[in-house]
């Protein structure tokens, strides 16, 4: 079903679907319409000397870019389906989601009193990185029609619209646009659209090209060519530079831009240019993809997974073997252009200087310009001239402006990945209308990058812009090198500290991830050292869980329809229950588990490394059990103490050595039942855990039992009988040993405590 079209030649039938698309202003009406015929987005809102029709225009421009973005797609399907990596919602959601947060802030900021549709509001509030609190299980779920959410936008429109013409509390002339105003909302909806118009072009660039056509007003991709200067590197002298936005500054800034950071950057070289793809396809040529030695542990791991052989954007022509490519744009396919900078991950960005530093046989190693770094190369170079910003081009395209001093593509054309983690400036401040847009991004997990794209506009193109991404995500990102002058000069990069900051992150090394495949899916040749008196019984232990489930649904004549398995690793109890049970759900909170197991589901098996000592490994294969049924598999990443909405009614729940590992074990096994109920009336819950309460994962005041209270000792088992009793009656307990291997000689013998318990009816 074609949706709508832009402008062209069409039936008349058509070119009134085309006049109905638009729910603000058609392109030709748009302020940013030039004699070309193309929609440019306006300079960034100053607020000196700021009227209404400022607000307006600003406000126009960055509403029809989104509606022109989106008028590429030319079905439901198109806007239904989700990314091919999963990590993000499909483009329904992103084509809704900025006119849901206008609504959302403006009621925070008090200018909006009643919501216009709440079911739409809350289904597309949050969807901006796969956190933990991210719900990508929505992914499953019935998504509005484009209509439904066309017409939401309409009223979104006329609602913003109004307020910017007639409320007094917006009135340029009484009203300070402080970020302490309501105004400062409305300014917050406009800059939030414009980083959605940039990130949803990422995903069009991800989607199938049979889903869109090129928007005629959208600019077209810039032909310039250049060569590049002979000399790569600059010499940048040392300088002392100063990061952060002023209070008072006379524009919109996001909360991490504020604070202030004064660093004495030591003397460097730095990359004239983004490195382009011809210097990109000599790493690929080299084998790069294939060698581990480039790689971080983080960074070999994503490559593993995705089994990544070149840049994302690069389509191979033939056999891999060739390296012939041609290059994805957003809305085409185009020939490779060894001049174009390259876009790339972080984990890519390092490998390559990793690889380059090899290469040219240097005593002192490329590494990716700190943030510091790059402000101390825009105080040589102002931020004047004609970059590539604000959809001067539509695409990536040869370096587009440099300055007298020789430095190219300082401001836009790709973002520029730094090695610092996404961290606060002293004297940061979370903003109350928007609470959680930058801290729960402070972990150590998402790395920084600064100049902005070809598709950035407003706030993104400020000198101030302080963005981020998790390293494994592809965005219109690349990066320029970097070495020190000497070895004992220290990068300025900003590293916070993981361990200390997130306990999650202490399930994502590989190296557990392995002793997980081989307790999920090993063999018993593989996880035991060879001696008679190994406890040969202890092994299979995911897969003895879920029998026992099996066994009691059967026993009791239970529906076997839908399971949960909570806290399912890399699937070991998934994949045994699927024989059986016609859906089954596994939730974990690990990324690095999730992405395994999915991967597993999809490919049947998956190499690994076992270890066995010190450096010594042996390659492992982890094969789906011979009677599994995978296609009834899916798995989520998501919080056991906050598990999405939607799952709910379940005939069974497993849950294997979880509840001594979580935050809030009692709010998780309250909500197994009680009004949100996700074990269904009849329906069974199976607890399997060993109570190894510790401090690192459960503040003592929330263990079950494991205490002396009021001078009486309380064990686990009796403190979760306290809990489930009323809801729930117990039918089974026992004991249940499992073995997991570290090396060739040293293993954790554990006995879990099994508890089965039936839901009243």
């Amino acid at each position: 079903m074609k949706i709508h079209a832009t402008e062209s030649a069409l039936e008349p039938a058509t070119e009134a679907a085309i006049k109905h698309w638009w729910t603000g202003k058609a392109p030709p009406d748009c302020p940013g319409y030039d004699p070309q015929g193309f929609l440019r987005a306006l300079p960034q809102l100053e607020f000196q000397g700021i009227h209404r029709q400022n607000l307006l225009d600003y406000f126009d421009n960055g509403w029809t870019l989104t509606e022109l973005l989106f008028s590429a797609l030319q079905s439901e399907e198109a806007f239904t389906t989700a990314p091919k990596h999963g990590l993000r919602h499909p483009l329904i959601f992103y084509y809704g989601h900025p006119a849901v947060l206008y609504v959302n802030k403006l009621r925070v900021a008090g200018l909006v009193k009643d919501p216009i549709d709440e079911y739409l509001e809350k289904i597309l509030d949050v969807g901006v990185d796969e956190m933990s609190w991210d719900d990508m299980s929505k992914n499953e779920m019935r998504w509005p029609l484009v209509s439904e959410i066309q017409d939401y936008r309409r009223k979104v429109y006329n609602l913003v619209k109004d307020l910017i013409l007639n409320d007094p509390r917006l009135d340029p002339k009484q009203v300070s646009f402080s970020q302490s105003s309501p105004a400062w909302a409305l300014v917050m909806g406009f800059e939030h659209e414009r980083i959605h118009l940039e990130t949803s072009s990422v995903l069009l660039r991800e989607l199938p090209l049979h889903f869109m056509r090129r928007p005629e007003a959208w600019p077209l991709n810039d032909k310039t060519v250049y060569e590049a200067p002979l000399e790569e590197l600059i010499q940048v002298k040392e300088t002392t530079v100063e990061v952060g936005k002023p209070l008072n500054y006379p524009s919109f800034g996001w909360d991490n831009e504020y604070g202030h950071r004064r660093i004495t950057v030591p003397a460097l070289e730095l990359g004239r240019h983004l490195l382009s793809n011809a210097q990109f396809l000599e790493f690929v040529n080299a084998g790069g993809y294939r060698n581990l030695k480039y790689w971080s542990t983080e960074g070999w791991a994503w490559r593993s997974y995705r089994n990544t052989k070149a840049p994302c954007f690069w389509e191979p022509l033939g056999p891999g073997g060739l390296h012939q490519y041609k290059i994805r744009t957003i809305f085409e396919v185009v020939d490779f252009r060894p001049d174009w900078p390259a876009v790339v991950n972080f984990h890519e960005a390092e490998a390559y200087c990793a690889w380059r530093t090899e290469h040219d046989d240097s005593s002192i190693p490329y590494r990716l310009p700190s943030e510091a770094e790059i402000q101390s190369l825009r105080s040589l170079v102002p931020k004047k001239g004609k970059w590539n910003l604000d959809l001067v081009s539509g695409s990536e395209c040869s370096a587009f402006c440099f300055s007298s001093e020789g430095v190219f593509d300082l401001y836009g054309n790709l973002w520029q990945w730094c090695e610092d983690h996404f961290n606060p400036l002293p004297g940061f401040q979370m903003h109350p209308y928007y609470e959680d847009f930058s801290s729960p991004c402070f972990d150590g997990r998402h790395q920084m990058i600064l100049g902005g794209s070809f598709a950035s506009t407003g706030d993104e193109t400020s000198p101030f812009a302080r963005f981020h991404f998790r390293p494994h995500f592809h965005q219109h990102a690349g990066f320029r090198i970097a070495r020190s002058l000497s070895q004992e000069s220290a990068s300025t990069a900003i590293h916070l500290n993981i361990e200390k900051l997130s306990q999650p992150a202490s399930y994502e090394s590989l190296e557990l991830l392995s002793q997980y495949l081989l307790l999920h899916f090993g063999e018993a040749s593989e996880s035991l050292f060879d001696f008679k008196e190994a406890p040969f019984s202890a092994l299979g232990f995911p897969q003895r869980c879920a029998d026992k489930l099996l066994a009691a649904t059967k026993r009791l004549g239970l529906q076997l329809d839908s399971v949960l398995d909570i806290g399912c690793a890399v699937g070991g109890s998934s994949f045994q229950l699927s024989e059986h049970f016609k859906t089954v759900v596994g939730v974990d909170l690990s990324s690095s588990f999730i992405s395994t197991a999915e991967l597993l589901r999809s490919r049947s098996e998956v190499t690994y490394l076992r270890k066995d000592q010190g450096e010594l490994t042996t390659k492992l294969i982890a094969r789906l059990p011979k009677n599994s049924r995978p296609e009834r598999v899916r798995f989520l990443e998501g919080d056991a103490c906050d598990l999405p909405k939607e799952l709910i009614n379940f005939d069974a729940v497993l849950m294997a050595n979880l509840l001594c590992r979580l935050p809030d074990p009692r709010a998780c096994l309250e909500a197994m039942g009680g009004a949100r109920s996700v074990v269904k009336p009849g329906g069974l819950l199976v607890l399997v855990s060993p109570y190894s309460w510790l401090e690192q994962h459960t503040n003592p005041a929330s263990w079950l039992g494991g205490r002396i209270i009021k001078g009486s000792a309380i064990s686990s088992a009796d403190e979760i009988k306290n809990i489930l009793r009323h809801e729930f009656r117990l039918i089974e307990v026992d004991n249940l040993p499992l073995i997991i291997r570290e090396h060739e000689r040293k293993y954790q013998f554990i006995i879990s405590h099994l508890m089965i318990w039936q839901r009243r009816t």
